[in-house]
């Protein structure tokens, strides 16, 4: 158990429900100015507290109704900031066991490679325990369900990392919209500059490497299919390889694609298609390596009509691929933030942004200062972090949260219909001439959502929820 956790508010509360029905909470005037109450501390975990998951946690903690009080990672190395800034903290290299142990956490943070995120934040949620997860909520589509469902099955409070859903240019979009001054809107443009790490590439084939000391190998892979340590994989790299990450869709476009998705009120899509970019592998060939992320992709997830609402044609772009500008764009304007950016365009107008909906414009963009339409969205002054805090404190479904998983899980579901498409990509078939063809290189993939299903290729049904390694 944490320290001090025996005047942890679960157990301050429980406590006081045994002692006696008279008493429900103890007035801040009793215990003096300044003082928190028990009752009124969030007491926090953070599984991956290195890189990402050090912010994870620091900002929480500037809330003064929050306390971190136990720290759990698989390399000690990236623990060290985290381990001297929360140093009255409990440290552990397993979650399982951090969890079990650390029985008045009334919180987790989850912040560690995309294919541990699920199983992680639902063995917290089990435990009544709140959870704050990083961006992808989850490394497959079932995953992203069972954690959705999961939210309102154990009554806990939940937020996605990604922070521009609590910002006031998300808010903005959302309100020019409702005032219809851009229309309806029948297509969407997102792009990044995703990926910064190697994609597209062959496993490395030299003999293995020695695992760092600092490391333990076994708990990184966990949910992972049993492989050698390689260099160059850990802290960064894993991203661009199917068995741990998302590649650059799963990266960004959590921050990219929210935007439109919140403004427009989408929900599942209806079919997804994809083109890939390849490598050059010697004279006249090209080469596709079905265990990394393609170096650049271009896909289009389209969704049906909600209600008088039209279709709506949403395209994604990466590996430095972008949309053509709008005409209406000066040649000196920056599109989005140059690197990454969200156009959608309407049967009155158009509006841009970049990432997390930040610096929204109306194009042309002289327009944007002209326009004063009325705030209809309530603001988010106290950020993604501490607003997911004092949800944690007020309880479930009590204040609102800007990621909660009843959004944050269908958003993810959708982007990730977009690997489906790329992973479609290495599914082989012999044809009648007996020669090998790739389907899923030539077929758009057509979706039913609330059964999670290709329905016109059931070969890539098998990338819908993937099989965990024996014993995780």
């Amino acid at each position: 158990m944490a320290k001090d956790n025996q005047n942890s508010r679960r157990h301050f509360l429980k406590t006081l429900g045994f002692a006696g029905a008279a008493f429900t909470i103890v007035p801040r005037h009793v215990l003096g100015k300044g003082y928190t109450a028990p009752s009124d501390t969030l007491y926090i975990g953070g599984i991956g507290v290195g890189g990402k998951g050090y912010t994870d946690l620091t900002e929480p903690a500037k809330s003064p109704n929050a306390k971190v009080v136990a720290l759990c990672d698989v390399d000690d190395r990236r623990a060290q900031r985290a381990r001297e800034t929360f140093n009255d903290a409990n440290y552990y290299h397993d979650y399982r066991e951090m969890l079990e142990k650390e029985s008045g956490l009334d919180a987790v943070t989850v912040a560690t490679p995309d294919h541990m995120h699920a199983i992680q934040a639902l063995a917290a949620m089990e435990r009544g325990m709140h959870v704050y997860v990083q961006k992808p909520l989850t490394h497959d589509i079932f995953e992203a369900r069972q954690l959705t469902e999961a939210a309102h099955k154990y009554k806990v409070v939940t937020q996605m990392g990604n922070q521009g859903a609590s910002g006031d240019g998300v808010r903005k979009l959302q309100e020019w919209y409702q005032a219809g001054l851009i229309g309806d809107v029948e297509e969407v443009w997102c792009w990044t500059d995703r990926p910064v790490w190697p994609q597209g590439i062959a496993w490395p084939a030299e003999k293995k490497a020695d695992v760092p000391k600092e490391l333990n190998w076994d708990l990184w892979l966990g949910t992972a299919p049993k492989k050698d340590y390689v260099d160059n994989l850990v802290p960064f790299n894993w991203r661009g390889w199917w068995d741990y990450g998302t590649g650059a869709l799963g990266d960004m476009a959590c921050h990219i694609i929210e935007p439109a998705f919140k403004t427009l009120e989408l929900g599942y899509p209806s079919s997804v298609e994809a083109s890939v970019g390849s490598v050059y592998v010697g004279e006249f060939n090209r080469g596709y390596f079905p265990e990394s992320c393609p170096p650049s992709s271009h896909i289009i997830l389209e969704f049906p009509e909600r209600g008088d609402k039209p279709a709506v044609k949403l395209h994604w772009m990466d590996g430095g691929i972008q949309p053509a500008r709008p005409e209406e764009l000066g040649p000196n304007e920056r599109m989005g933030d140059g690197g990454n950016g969200v156009i959608m365009k309407g049967t009155r107008g158009t509006m841009m942004c970049g990432t997390y909906g930040a610096n929204p414009k109306l194009i042309p963009t002289k327009l944007t200062d002209a326009i004063n339409v009325k705030e209809t969205i309530p603001r988010v002054p106290e950020g993604h972090y501490v607003q997911w805090v004092n949800a944690c404190i007020a309880g479930y479904k009590q204040k609102e949260c800007s990621s909660d998983f009843d959004i944050a899980g269908p958003l993810t579901e959708s982007i990730l219909m977009g690997n489906l498409a790329l992973r479609s990509f290495d599914i082989r078939k012999k044809g009648n001439n007996g020669r090998w063809q790739y389907p899923g290189r030539y077929i758009k993939l057509l979706w039913d959502g609330p059964n999670m299903k290709i329905t016109n290729f059931d070969e890539a049904n098998q990338f819908v929820k993937r099989e965990y390694r024996t014993g995780w």
